[in-house]
């Protein structure tokens, strides 16, 4: 079994999962076994990101972590509290990968969203829709609403949102999957700088090694369904991080790090690590899927 503890990790942690797995049942009472012997830690600052196979269980455990479903096995707490208790206490964001705004609000509007479902006063709800437009770079647009605006552009509203009521932990769902190239990696970028001036932790999932190596600060590798983790890679590129990072050795050597993991212990042929890794062999946007919550995946 993988080491998933850091030598820092302890009760101060944002996250710990110990002893977790996850089965579901379908109606003809088949059961799937979706997670198993899941222990991670995961710091406060740490920008740890999931990847594996297609149904390997990496928004499963995102699911999990948000207590969008429970453990069949096993404890998932956040802050310190049981997973519920964080929820309730609203002590992270979430970003999935489609933005779910509503059409009929502005982007201010949709910003204040949560602020409004916490009661925040009025005054209070402007000044942080306001800040996290500013954060993101999207002041100018405040009046406008989601129609008006690009898909990168809208991930970057729900992105504002999700950090309004600044949550100690933003959970990240393949957000910038259904992206081109381009603007997926300057989403990258913009993803980077908002973190760096937050503080916030984040658990993102993604099929892209390049994407997964530029943005963590631990890459978590997972093997096929039933999900485990099968090593965990310690990125060790320096910060900022920016586009030349991209053309360094170091760079390289841990996207084929990544890889190796996958291939070596997985277990996945050329095929597989194409549907992986879409954008660095292909040059095409990695496979996209919108899963319903509960399902495998």
């Amino acid at each position: 079994m993988v080491n998933a503890l850091r030598p820092d990790s302890g009760p101060g942690s944002v996250v710990s999962i110990h002893g977790v797995q996850k089965s579901f049942e379908s109606a003809g009472r088949d059961r799937t076994v979706a997670l198993e012997d899941i222990d991670l830690e995961i710091g406060h600052r740490e920008f740890v990101s999931l990847i594996g196979p297609s149904g390997c269980g990496k928004s499963t455990l995102l699911r999990l972590i948000g207590d969008l479903i429970t453990p069949t096995a096993g404890t998932v707490s956040v802050n310190g509290k049981p997973a519920p208790r964080a929820r309730r206490d609203r002590d992270y964001g979430m970003v999935f990968q489609a933005p779910v705004l509503f059409d009929w609000r502005t982007v201010e509007a949709n910003v204040r969203l949560p602020l409004e479902v916490m009661k925040y006063d009025a005054r209070e709800r402007d000044r942080r829709a306001r800040e996290m437009l500013e954060l993101v770079e999207l002041r100018d647009f405040l009046r406008h609403y989601p129609y008006q605006l690009s898909g990168g552009m809208q991930q970057r509203v729900a992105i504002a949102r999700a950090l309004a009521f600044q949550p100690a932990l933003l959970l990240m769902d393949e957000p910038f999957g259904a992206l081109d190239e381009m603007t997926r990696e300057r989403m990258n970028s913009e993803l980077l700088r908002i973190w760096e001036s937050t503080g916030t932790t984040i658990v993102f999932v993604t099929h892209s090694i390049p994407e997964a190596v530029f943005l963590s600060s631990r890459v978590v590798v997972m093997s096929a369904r039933p999900g485990r983790i099968t090593n965990i890679v310690d990125i060790d590129l320096p910060r900022p991080r920016n586009d030349d990072t991209r053309e360094t050795e170091r760079y390289f050597e841990l996207v084929t790090e990544v890889r190796e993991s996958l291939r070596g212990r997985i277990g996945l042929d050329a095929r597989d690590l194409e549907a992986v890794d879409g954008q660095e062999r292909t040059g095409a946007p990695s496979p996209t899927r919108t899963a319903a919550e509960g399902s495998v995946g």
